[in-house]
């Protein structure tokens, strides 16, 4: 394959368990005993940075892993806990300097003053590297944790129908809504109302904390946020797209859309579909972020990484399966796909290792070096921010120049969630 000197490519890494196949942990590299300890998170961090991706994303639910995306099973043969993905996020923080740590968290049922101020603080304690990933959930076992609301059933796998195209459109808009409010509270504090000055004895300025009252369908949220504004000033939000709704959310809402093409003609129309949702929402101007997430299982030797997965089939008893496409091969042939599909304009790639640590060893010894060496891939971390790592600005206080009323100088009523009542919400 020849040089190119083309536009350098962002590279994410989405971490989960021992690895994206079921049968990963029972891979003698694979570490199940420490699946829940700070060590093993901070290593693969540690790896990924060495490789100077972008990114890490960690998956995260309201409910154990299923092999069944809708409800519950009752396997044994397969990785089932979590560790807290904000939490794991903190934690991993300050072991490392540049890479970018995006957390998933299970909306709507969660409370967005409580993520606000989760996120918010990550990214004072990652000193600007943190961001969100909105993981949109309806299954009714996971809302029955709660007892607020019940969910309507989401099955993608079905074909549509008017209540099906309702539903799902009433879904997402409620988790834009949500995604409104944490951006809301993130501004809630303009970048200089902390004064710190102990010879008046001010330590803030309240005319600099903005209410940001805000009422949708099924909550409303005062504020403002008891976290400052964050490094970033906003945090970036990444959501993970399929089809039509998430499309419109991703250009309505976020910074950085993964989506699933198997094939370049998948990619270009999801690309499409998105840019023109960006239009309609009036953020044409913006950049918004297009990754294609890939599963990936690596060898240097060429057949012995599809080797690997057919052994990992034959442990699961089962083929593996994924919403996004699974590849086998060497570096070299990841990179030529990589390219294949950027010529789409994607502008990253987000990969999902079948077995950790041992497909992210091959992402970052084998397939970086390979694209450094097409000129596709950064050889040194330029910025220290994830928002300076994706190109993207920081973005001004909406309150700034307003004249809002300031918060109250109650602190027991100075940030305020209350739930409105819906025919959803108990």
């Amino acid at each position: 394959m020849p040089e190119n000197t083309s536009t350098p490519l962002h590279l994410a890494v989405a971490l989960d368990g021992a690895g994206w196949h079921p049968a990963a942990w029972r891979e003698p590299e694979a570490r199940p005993a420490e699946l829940f300890t700070a060590r093993y998170w901070a290593d693969l961090a540690a790896e990924a940075e060495h490789g100077l991706l972008d990114l890490l994303t960690f998956e995260d639910g309201l409910s154990l892993q299923s092999d069944d995306p809708f409800a519950p099973d009752a396997r044994t043969d397969r990785v089932r806990g979590r560790l807290d993905s904000v939490l794991v996020a903190a934690r991993i923080a300050p072991l490392t300097r540049r890479i970018g740590l995006v957390p998933t968290a299970v909306v709507p049922f969660t409370e967005p003053f409580h993520l606000s101020k989760a996120v918010a603080t990550l990214d004072f304690v990652s000193s600007g590297r943190a961001g969100l990933r909105v993981k949109v959930s309806a299954r009714p076992d996971e809302a029955a944790h709660f007892g607020r609301r019940e969910a309507a059933l989401l099955r993608l796998d079905e074909p549509d129908s008017p209540q099906k195209l309702a539903t799902l459109a009433e879904e997402f808009g409620e988790v834009a809504d949500y995604v409104e409010v944490l951006r809301r509270l993130w501004d809630s504090w303009e970048d200089d109302a902390e004064i710190r000055d102990a010879g008046t004895g001010r330590f803030v300025d309240r005319a600099k904390l903005h209410y940001i009252d805000f009422t949708g369908s099924r909550f409303s949220v005062r504020g403002p946020s008891i976290t400052p504004r964050p490094p970033q000033g906003q945090p970036i939000v990444a959501s993970v797209a399929h089809r039509t709704e998430p499309y419109q959310l991703a250009a309505r809402s976020s910074d950085l859309a993964f989506i699933t093409p198997h094939t370049p003609h998948d990619a270009r129309a999801a690309l499409a579909e998105i840019r023109d949702a960006q239009q309609a929402a009036g953020r044409g101007d913006e950049t918004v972020h297009v990754f294609a997430d890939l599963v990936v299982f690596l060898d240097d030797r060429p057949g012995a990484a599809a080797d690997r997965l057919a052994r990992l089939n034959d442990s699961a008893g089962a083929e593996y399966r994924s919403d996004a496409r699974i590849f086998t091969g060497t570096p070299g042939e990841l990179a030529d796909l990589i390219e294949e599909l950027a010529a789409t304009g994607l502008t990253g790639f987000r990969l999902r290792p079948g077995a950790l640590p041992y497909d992210l060893e091959r992402i970052t010894r084998g397939l970086v070096p390979e694209l450094q060496r097409r000129g596709r891939f950064r050889t040194a971390y330029e910025a220290s921010t994830l928002r300076g790592l994706l190109g993207l600005p920081r973005p001004a206080n909406r309150y700034a120049a307003t004249d809002t009323v300031a918060a109250t100088a109650d602190p027991a009523t100075a940030a305020t969630t209350t739930s409105t009542a819906t025919a959803a919400t108990v």
